[in-house]
């Protein structure tokens, strides 16, 4: 049995910003149910230590690492089987809220140091320098926060092979040049070739630099980010690591996304019985205030900012009201600082469209998992014309219930979603377009309008999009084929 240290600064339902946390909760998991010894480790936060005291966890060890007075938990991630380890370092990670802000949106000042010690305690683990009995064959990093471990394990001969995910490229864990200094980095390490981008100390290079194997979260993404235009500064260096480079889907939760089960939803229904969505469609309608019609209900599910598209649906929407279609947008996340504002505008924009068209826009900004799992079963389009997409899950839950996405072409929502006019071989379960922008959109919004006049042709296109397979267990063969392969070479180069 394959033994696996998942390190990560987020795991559903402890800690949440983002798809990060999704990932690290289900992946272990499907890993589990195929064979491997997963044991995630994750920052003491205040929902970690309170599932240690309420658990009876068990205490593994104590460790001095930088004068920080560091406890290890041993307990199980909520809902799973997979053994979970907390670092419980209270000074740098009992604080309330967001894991990496305060409480006024801003990063904490001490980021660099939080997540250059949990490193450094994932590194004394993976070495077998931690007093357990329990050493990884392979460990398995995720985002920048994760990314000094490879560096810490680099020169040594014997250690575990190292895998590296990259989430979301953009976030790169950036500190200015005197932060390098403080941690007491090398100065050989500073730079382009090691942990310097731009003036800056850039954790994700740690990663993306010294572990045996990058992936990313979607093929697509996979070869976007060696562009310059989607590689956010780092593109010549992925392009050099390309061969060391592999793109997976991530998977969905299809026990809480089921709509055959789902208990979010006013009818259950399934691939053979999508008569039952009408229910849920007109129960939607009654719910939001919007006028039960035979028009189209498209639905909008993501945060409220620019990358997502927004911009381009706003300047589509009139178009659409005028022929009687409806939208159901849920301003779903949060969002930084930094696109506060921009985010305030979307809102004001569609206030007034609201006022203008109130039987057919409903718009909520406070996120309710429950009005998602209806808005989605209840809708006939899913609308998500993201600028870039790592991978994209909202597309994977519209196809799982027969609520086909409209998409850009980009990243994951290129590899999943097929255009019912493609030639490229692929079932067809949705619609895209190439050209971005907002009359690119329009035009791929008409023609799903024309397939959706046909009862038969929408039926077929709702049958392919709900019989694929959108679970972690093909993603978790996947992974296991790398880690194989990685374990496979490591163990030929230490012969060697």
């Amino acid at each position: 049995m394959t033994r696996v240290l998942f390190v990560t600064s987020e795991a559903h339902p402890l800690v949440r910003t983002g798809g990060l946390a999704d990932v690290s909760a289900s992946l272990p998991e499907a890993l589990g149910h195929i064979g491997y010894d997963v044991t995630i480790l994750l920052p003491g936060y205040p929902a970690a230590m309170s599932l240690v005291h309420d658990t009876g966890a068990l205490h593994k060890a104590r460790l001095w690492i930088d004068s920080y007075d560091i406890n290890l938990w041993q307990t199980r991630l909520p809902g799973t089987a997979v053994t979970l380890w907390v670092v419980d370092c209270a000074q740098l990670f009992r604080r309330p809220g967001n894991p990496y802000k305060n409480a006024e949106g801003h990063p904490w000042k001490d980021n660099a140091r939080r997540f250059q010690l949990f490193a450094k305690v994932g590194a004394k683990i993976a070495l077998g320098k931690a007093g357990l009995s329990w050493t990884p064959e392979l460990v398995h990093c995720n985002d920048w926060q994760t990314a000094l471990l490879p560096v810490y394990l680099e020169l040594i001969p014997e250690r575990p092979s190292t895998v590296f995910t990259v989430h979301n490229l953009a976030s790169q864990g950036l500190f200015p040049r005197d932060t390098f200094q403080n941690l007491g980095s090398p100065e050989n390490a500073w730079s382009y070739d090691l942990l310097e981008l731009k003036g800056q100390l850039a954790f994700i290079k740690g990663g993306l630099g010294f572990s045996d194997r990058i992936t990313t979260v979607s093929p697509g993404y996979a070869e976007e980010i060696q562009t310059p235009e989607f590689g956010c500064g780092l593109d010549d260096l992925l392009y050099q690591r390309r061969h060391e480079l592999t793109g997976i889907l991530n998977g969905i939760d299809t026990r809480t996304w089921d709509p055959e089960s789902d208990i979010h939803i006013p009818r259950q229904f399934g691939p053979e019985d999508v008569k039952s969505k009408r229910l849920c469609r007109f129960q939607l309608r009654q719910e939001l205030g919007l006028k039960q019609t035979d028009a189209a209900l498209f639905c909008f599910v993501g945060r409220m900012v620019k990358r997502k598209g927004l911009d381009w649906l706003l300047n589509v929407l009139p178009a659409l009201f005028k022929r009687g279609c409806q939208l159901a947008l849920i301003g779903a996340g949060s969002v930084s600082r930094e696109s506060h504002s921009e985010k305030r505008k979307f809102e004001r924009a569609l206030d007034r469209l609201a006022r203008e068209w109130p039987q057919q826009l409903s718009v909520t900004i406070v996120y309710d998992e429950a009005l998602v799992h209806r808005i989605i079963a209840g809708s006939d389009m899913l609308l998500m014309p993201s600028r870039f997409e790592p991978c994209g899950l909202n597309q994977l839950y519209g196809l799982r219930y027969g609520t086909l996405p409209i998409v850009n072409r980009v990243g994951g929502l290129r590899d999943t979603v097929f255009d019912a006019s493609n030639n490229s071989g692929e079932i067809a379960n949705g619609f895209s377009f190439d050209t971005p922008g907002a009359s690119a959109l329009l035009c791929t919004i008409e023609r799903a309008l024309k397939y959706y006049e046909s009862r038969r042709a929408w039926r077929r296109l709702q049958e392919n999009a709900m019989t694929g397979d959108y679970s972690w267990n093909r993603s978790a063969r996947l992974y296991s084929d790398l880690y194989q392969n990685i374990l496979a070479e490591r163990q030929h180069a230490i012969w060697d």
